[in-house]
């Protein structure tokens, strides 16, 4: 702990995972943390609230997955317990159930990745069609997470990838694409192939168990953040809202002296987190003179976001909901969509006299213009097209959340202009679920790892307190630590006796 009254200011812009996840170790060390906030609330996209009925709505459903080590460990420090029990999920098209997903870590354990395929129940999708993803293996082997993997493979499309190695039509079209747009939110001719096969690893094909997942009892701000603010709070942290960042002041030694905010509000600071996603860091860098004099924060305007529309549906009657948890797809040519019983989920809705589903739709660019009462509708019909029991139900109320530019796009190319966490400032530090780290985790997990290993950089620049420990992912299991040495040390001899046949 840092004593005495000159304690280190470190400012952390944004209060979602990375950021709260900075703050709170920072604050527990002894730092003089100011979290700021641009809206009126810590949460970002996994904030919630209160309709003007007192119904909890939140910015879509967010599930924690098998390897969120670090989120899990999170949650056991804070003393809480947010989650359901493991949960069963399903896929739907237009013509109804597709597949059934087990809970994996129930299941005899088999090596990666030939327990997820066997155990997972298709409905449809013939057996030589799932045969036919057998050499998207190379790739899985060869992509290592690595800065060389990711140049290698950033620039090819999801789609090209899956086309090289041989994958049938049907089988990307019914199971991969289906992956993508729920997992990187954005069809296979939109998504980097090193980012689909990095999600497609950390979720699915690394271990048997990843694909197991539990949900928030309630909303991730309710069940949460709010316990962790406390925490946090309680620790010295001090946490603004309505704080608006909108550049940094520099000195003549490459240090950021304080953040400015609103325009004319100077907060002091030893060291700055960035912990904003890619909308909110453009808005930034675009009021920043001092960031716009840089090329990296310049290049962040090439990066781009995804629409995501959230609407929360509260039926008369109960409506029997198989899985809690569905995925859909082939409804619109470039949007995937969820839809979650919030009955069998949510603590609050347990006892509803109705059913509550909430239904999420990605990449929604299209939905976006529509009023709420062209919205309901379609979300309904689409519902019973999944379930026809939903058919005859009347909505007795309903939320609908437009969120444009919500979640990170990892489009073909995009890696060259993501930032690392040390930036070209000496005390200036960025996280977030964008970020170029070596950690190989996605989505929630990657923010706050993210977030702690940004305040890892501000104690080893800043020489007071003790890092964070940050668990690493489960290690590789042992046929793929072989075929991955196997690989590189061929990969190695034929750069000296082959020419380069991969495009810079």
């Amino acid at each position: 702990m840092i004593e005495g009254l000159q304690r280190k200011k470190v400012v952390v812009v944004g209060a979602g995972w990375a950021g709260l996840g900075a703050t709170y170790h920072l604050a527990k060390q002894g730092y003089d943390v100011t979290l700021l906030e641009a809206g009126p609330y810590p949460g970002g996209l996994v904030a919630g609230w209160k309709t003007a009925g007192g119904r909890s709505v939140e910015a879509g459903i967010h599930g924690f997955w098998y390897p969120y080590r670090n989120i899990f460990s999170l949650v056991n420090e804070l003393e809480i317990n947010p989650f359901t029990t493991w949960t069963r999920s399903s896929q739907y098209s237009p013509a109804g159930l597709e597949v059934e997903s087990p809970i994996f870590q129930d299941c005899p354990r088999l090596p990666t990745p030939l327990g997820t395929f066997l155990y997972t129940r298709f409905k449809r999708l013939p057996l030589i069609d799932r045969l036919s993803a057998l050499p998207l293996l190379y790739a899985v082997v060869d992509f290592d997470n690595s800065d060389e993997a990711w140049r290698r493979y950033d620039s090819v499309t999801a789609r090209e990838l899956f086309k090289q190695f041989g994958v049938s039509a049907r089988l990307y079209r019914e199971s991969f694409e289906a992956m993508l747009l729920v997992g990187l939110f954005a069809p296979g001719e939109q998504c980097s192939a090193a980012a689909t096969i990095g999600m497609l690893y950390f979720f699915i094909l690394a271990h048997q168990a990843d694909f197991d997942v539990v949900w928030c009892r309630g909303t991730v701000g309710e069940k949460i953040f709010r316990p962790w603010v406390e925490q946090i709070e309680k620790a010295g942290g001090k946490l603004l809202a309505n704080k608006r960042v909108t550049d940094l002041i520099v000195d003549s030694t490459n240090r950021a002296t304080a953040v400015v905010c609103n325009g004319n509000e100077v907060i002091d600071a030893d060291a700055v987190i960035f912990a904003v996603g890619i909308t909110g860091m453009k808005k930034i860098v675009a009021n920043s003179s001092s960031l716009q004099a840089r090329e990296e924060f310049r290049n962040v305007n090439n990066l781009g976001a995804i629409d995501v529309l959230a609407t929360r549906l509260w039926f008369d009657r109960k409506i029997q909901i198989p899985l809690p948890s569905n995925a859909c797809f082939g409804f619109d040519t470039t949007t995937g969509w969820t839809f979650f019983d919030l009955n069998a989920l949510h603590d609050e809705y347990k006892d509803e006299q109705g059913t509550v589903v909430e239904a999420d739709f990605y990449h929604a660019n299209q939905f976006l213009p529509l009023d709420n009462k062209e919205i309901i509708p379609i979300v309904q019909q689409y519902l019973t097209t999944c379930i026809p029991a939903f058919r005859g139900a009347k909505v007795i109320d309903s939320s609908v959340i437009r969120l444009p530019q919500a979640v990170s796009h990892f489009a073909p190319g995009s890696y060259r202009n993501m930032l690392p966490a040390k930036t070209s400032f000496e005390n200036v530090f960025m996280s977030g679920d964008w970020i170029i780290n070596r950690h190989g985790s996605w989505s929630q997990e990657k923010a706050y790892v993210t977030g702690l290993e940004a305040a890892n950089l501000v104690i080893s620049q800043l020489k007071e307190g003790k890092p964070a420990n940050i668990l690493p992912v489960e290690a590789d299991e042992a046929h793929i630590q072989v075929g991955r040495e196997i690989n590189k040390a061929v990969r190695q001899i034929g750069k000296s006796i082959l020419p380069n046949f991969w495009l810079p």
